[in-house]
């Protein structure tokens, strides 16, 4: 019986430290992932590349900046992300085309923009 209850505090343990994980990772995943770009980079090949922050935040910049969000960043250059930054709470990509997913029962509504 000793065996038995030590199991199941050691399962709780290790369940309780994994929601622990996962609310830690929602909450870091709710920032953009932005990078300051310079705009007048861009290659197809390579896409933008990655500049200091100061270029971002001063109005003296030496380059045309801009923070680049999402993408994938390769040897100091980023490319598959966007200039306009996602809206907080989106939870994923904007690339929906704008229409919603409807869930439910047998016919009913009508989509707004067809029919």
């Amino acid at each position: 019986m000793a065996d038995a209850r030590r199991q199941l505090r050691s399962g709780t343990v290790v369940l309780g430290g994994m929601g622990l994980l996962a609310a830690a990772l929602t909450a870091c995943s709710s920032d953009p992932d932005k990078r300051c770009v310079d705009r007048d980079s861009y290659t197809a090949a390579k896409g933008y590349q990655v500049v200091s922050d100061k270029n971002c935040t001063s109005a003296k910049s030496a380059v045309d900046a801009g923070y680049y969000y999402g993408g994938k960043k390769k040897s100091g250059w980023v490319s598959g992300g966007s200039f306009t930054k996602p809206r907080s709470g989106s939870g994923g990509s904007s690339s929906g085309g704008g229409h919603s997913v409807k869930r439910g029962g047998f016919g009913g509504g009508h989509d707004s923009s067809g029919g």
